[in-house]
């Protein structure tokens, strides 16, 4: 009887198992065409003046230099497309993690080092980061150099608590930010600063890291539907529309942390 009731739950757990990779296996996709999305508004918005407006929607925001944009435009593109056949992605990975953090680094960390009490910008250096991190990881288990699979690790988990800590020190300016038709504003905002602290601490620690990558990645779909869909193509929210490129880029971001987070998930078998 123990015999057959274990043999039994084992079954499901197989089951469950392969369920959630079937799930998560649409996270390298999503991932692939989030960076993708990313490099063509940033060609779209050097060729059609973007630069003279005051913004650089791409990430890491670049340099008003327009043939910086184009040159990082294209290579994004490229290493985006790259990303969707097994026989390139470990090299287009490499790249896109390589053009994130630099820009990351280069670009943002001194306009944070300026100003370290600005939500905004420390959000502008950790965005391009976890993105450089997650594509790194995509690399799999063992497909890359020990080093920086540890080091990805570890930029992906203090990013995520990051972002945890920021959720929980303005938790009434980012509750205005979800629709109305939703209820308990505060609580949210703060469940999701707890969910982004508890991922991180779990990823840095390897402890339910499969799990909280899972989480995050949920968590991002649930905003990219709920929240900056509606914000994008309709204006609704407070959001600016379809004409205004910052709603777009937050948009492909969410989008790519999703898929990106979801894939870490699918190599990370529990």
């Amino acid at each position: 009887m123990v015999t057959w009731a274990w043999h039994a739950k084992m079954i499901e757990r197989t089951r469950l198992e392969a369920a959630a990779d079937a799930l998560f296996s649409l996270g390298a996709p999503v991932f692939s065409l989030a960076i993708i999305a990313i490099a063509a508004e940033t060609l779209v918005c050097a060729r059609h003046g973007g630069y003279q407006e005051g913004f650089i929607p791409v990430i890491p925001f670049l340099p008003q230099i327009p043939w910086l944009a184009y040159a990082f435009g294209a290579i994004l593109l490229a290493s985006g497309i790259g990303l969707l056949s097994r026989r390139t992605a470990p090299t287009a990975a490499l790249l896109v993690g390589c053009l994130m953090f630099l820009g990351a680094v280069l670009v943002e960390g001194p306009r944070y080092a300026a100003n370290l009490s600005d939500m905004s910008v420390r959000t502008g250096v950790f965005e391009p980061l976890s993105l450089a991190a997650l594509a790194w990881l995509l690399l799999g288990p063992g497909a890359g150099p020990g080093w920086l699979a540890r080091t990805s690790r570890y930029i992906l988990a203090l990013s995520f608590v990051v972002f945890g800590v920021d959720h929980l020190l303005a938790l009434a300016p980012i509750g205005t930010l979800i629709p109305n038709w939703i209820p308990w504003h505060v609580f949210w905002i703060a469940f999701f600063g707890a969910a982004f602290v508890a991922a991180g601490l779990g990823i840095a620690l390897n402890y339910l890291a499969r799990w909280g990558a899972a989480g995050i990645g949920l968590m991002f779909a649930i905003w990219v539907f709920t929240l900056h869909l509606p914000r994008t193509l309709f204006g609704l929210y407070g959001g600016k529309g379809p004409g205004n490129p910052d709603e777009w880029s937050s948009l492909f971001i969410a989008i790519a942390l999703w898929g990106g987070s979801w894939a870490l998930a699918r190599n990370w078998r529990a």
